[in-house]
């Protein structure tokens, strides 16, 4: 698999990879617009089961014959009720709440269905894959991307057999991918995506793809001349017609609010808009993934019917003020002549002689 890596990479047209968006923007439509374009589409089998990572797999292929990625959860260990008892307590007063649980978001199950049925790349977040579960998706000719928010992380995904680095910056929409997710660390900034680059390509030897606020041909321009191999964008194709984001979230992607990091809808940090529940919420939530999460679901799923935005996670990255409304195909084209561009006035500018 040492080389293996550099010919999907080298063969899209466009150094565009589609962020795994979980929990309703991916869609089969989305990710085979993206693989159409020229770019890698990533489905996010993250919340289903096995079988629906199937049916979803099926759906996509049936709409392109470009190679494909999938997106799995890493499974953490589970969370002593007694951490996150008194955030639910709280959160309970006010608000319908589902029975918070632990599970592996089926792992074992989806690693053997892409065992059986194998795409072109596999990606992880939360975790690193063990060597053992690298080689045998190694042996179906499974490129296994692993996404890493330091330095640290990118060397357990090295050493375990990652073929591919997704660096992601603390700008970044959604869940932050950290392997382990405590608030005792939050005291310590999040590396942003300019200064992550910098630092693994000074440390390892394997491609990378940048994520985190990257909305525009400029900024994958940027990320190409800091040395990544292509950029993951996701915020940006939330409006797309073919992805499946909800009404009030889509509504509220164009807004200049700002974002911030919170773990108040689910237990894990991730970034959002700004709303009443995330600004109420967010000192006292624990770090307690998924058991938030799903004991959160009712009051969101409420509020998302009732056209609520304040009691929605609004995933989305710090550019998303940038969110144009165009169909995914014409929005990469777009990114990618943009991204010509911005390289080729890069590379006319004058530089003095030392």
């Amino acid at each position: 698999m040492g080389e293996t890596w550099a010919v999907i990479i080298d063969e899209l047209r466009v150094p565009i990879v589609l962020a795994p968006m979980a929990g309703g923007p991916s869609t089969p439509e989305l990710t085979a617009a993206v693989a159409e374009a020229g770019g890698l589409g990533v489905l996010a089998a993250g919340y289903l089961s096995a079988a629906d990572t199937a049916d979803r797999i099926a759906a996509t292929r049936a709409l392109t014959d470009a190679p494909l990625g999938v997106n799995l959860f890493a499974p953490g260990p589970p969370t002593p009720p007694a951490d996150y008892a008194d955030y639910l307590a709280e959160l309970g007063t006010g608000h319908q709440l589902g029975a918070a649980k632990h599970d592996t978001d089926d792992w074992d199950a989806k690693l053997d269905l892409l065992v059986q049925t194998p795409v072109a790349v596999v990606t992880t977040t939360f975790g690193c894959p063990t060597a053992a579960e690298v080689n045998r998706l190694h042996a179906v000719g499974t490129e296994v991307w692993v996404t890493v928010t330091s330095v640290a992380e990118a060397e357990i995904a090295v050493a375990a057999g990652a073929d591919v680095l997704v660096a992601q910056g603390a700008e970044a929409g959604g869940h932050r991918a950290t392997f382990v997710d405590r608030v005792a660390d939050d005291a310590v900034d999040p590396l942003g995506l300019l200064a992550l680059l910098q630092l693994l390509t000074a440390t390892v030897n394997v491609p990378i793809v940048a994520a985190g606020g990257i909305a525009t041909g400029a900024g994958i321009a940027a990320t190409l001349a800091a040395g990544a191999s292509a950029a993951q964008l996701g915020t940006v194709f939330l409006r797309c017609r073919e992805a499946g984001t909800n009404p009030v979230h889509r509504a509220a992607v164009p807004s200049e609010a700002p974002t911030m990091l919170t773990r108040a809808f689910t237990g894990r940090r991730a970034r959002g808009l700004r709303n009443e529940f995330l600004v109420e919420h967010s000192a006292t939530a624990p770090a307690a993934y998924p058991e938030i999460h799903y004991a959160t679901a009712p009051l969101r799923a409420a509020a998302r019917a009732a056209g609520n935005p304040e009691e929605v996670n609004l995933w989305a990255g710090q550019t998303q003020a940038l969110t144009p409304e165009l169909p995914a195909r014409e929005l990469v084209a777009q990114l990618a002549a943009a991204t010509k561009s911005a390289l080729e006035s890069a590379l006319s500018r004058r530089i003095q002689d030392c």
